[in-house]
C-alpha cells in the first residue's frame, strides 16, 4: 500500500475526534471562504465551493456557519482574508513532502511549518523542489463491501473514471481532475456508497521506507503538519510496508 493511501486512511480514522475539536470545521470554513472568494459564491456555478459545501455537511456542519463562510468570501460580511500557499520539503529518507495550506499571515505559517519540518528529522525546501513529483488527480474511495466489485468497475469506468485500485480496505476510483464531480454525480444518483471524493496530489513514484525509524519519524512528521491549524492538505511519496505498519502500530 502506498504511503499516500495509507496516511489518507489514518486521516479518516481520526476524523470523527477531529471535528469534536472542531478542527475540521476550521479548514473547511477556510476551503468554503476561500473558494467563495475565487469563484464566486454560487454552488451552481462554482464545482469547487459546490464539493466544499458538500463535504462541510458530510461533517454536519450548520447551515449557518456554510452560509457565512460564502458570504465573508465574496465580501458580504466582513472577516479574515485568507490565501492559499504551497509548502515544500523533505522528510527523512529523503521523502518529498507538498503542503497545501490557508492562511492569513504568510510569516506565521511558514515559521510554524519550518519548525515543524526540523522538529521531525525534516527541512523546509524551496518553492518547485518536490511539486514535480506529483500530480493532481481525482480520486473517490470506496470501503470494500459496501460496493460489488464487478458493479463497481462498471459504474466506474463508463462514467469517465480512468482506474479502480484495490488498496488494503478499499477501492479507489482515479479521474481526471475535470471528470470528478460528473463520476461522483453519478454514484450519488446510483446510490453508490463513497466515503471520500476528493482531488488530490498523487505521488508519480514512492520512497519504500524500510527503516523503522525513518518510518516514524515521517509518520510523526505528517501527523504533526495535519495538525498545523493553517494546513489543509498534506501529501507526501513514502511506501511503509504493511508490515512495518503493524510493527509501529498504525
Amino acid at each position: 500500500m502506498s504511503g499516500h493511501s495509507k496516511w489518507a486512511q489514518i486521516k479518516r480514522k481520526k476524523g470523527a475526534e477531529d471535528v469534536r475539536r472542531g478542527k475540521i470545521f476550521t479548514k473547511l470554513i477556510k476551503e468554503i471562504t476561500v473558494t467563495a472568494r475565487m469563484g464566486g459564491g454560487d454552488p451552481d456555478g462554482n464545482p469547487r465551493l459546490r464539493k466544499a459545501i458538500a463535504d462541510a455537511k458530510a461533517q454536519n456542519m450548520p447551515q449557518d456557519n456554510i452560509v457565512r463562510a460564502i458570504k465573508r468570501g465574496t465580501g458580504e460580511l466582513e472577516g479574515v482574508a485568507y490565501e492559499e500557499v504551497v509548502y515544500e520539503g523533505y522528510g527523512p529518507g529523503g521523502v518529498a513532502v507538498l503542503v497545501e495550506s490557508m492562511t492569513d499571515n504568510k510569516k506565521r505559517t511558514v515559521m510554524e511549518i519550518r519548525s515543524v519540518f526540523t522538529k521531525n528529522g525534516g527541512g523546509l525546501g524551496e518553492a518547485g523542489c518536490v511539486a514535480w513529483m506529483f500530480h493532481k488527480t481525482g480520486v473517490i474511495t470506496c470501503a470494500k463491501g459496501a460496493v460489488p466489485e464487478e458493479r463497481l468497475l462498471e459504474v466506474a469506468l463508463e462514467s469517465g473514471a480512468e482506474d479502480v485500485r484495490e488498496e488494503e480496505d478499499t477501492f479507489e476510483v482515479i479521474v481526471d481532475p475535470g471528470k470528478l464531480e460528473r463520476v461522483r454525480q453519478t454514484f450519488d444518483e446510483l446510490r453508490m456508497k463513497y466515503t471520500a471524493s476528493e482531488v488530490s496530489m498523487r505521488p508519480q513514484s514512492t520512497i519504500k521506507l524500510q527503516d523503522r525509524k525513518h518510518a516514524e519519524q515521517v509518520l510523526r512528521l505528517m501527523d504533526a503538519l495535519d495538525e498545523c491549524e493553517d494546513v489543509q492538505h498534506v501529501y507526501a511519496n513514502f511506501d511503509i510496508p504493511a508490515e512495518l505498519m503493524e510493527e509501529i502500530g498504525g
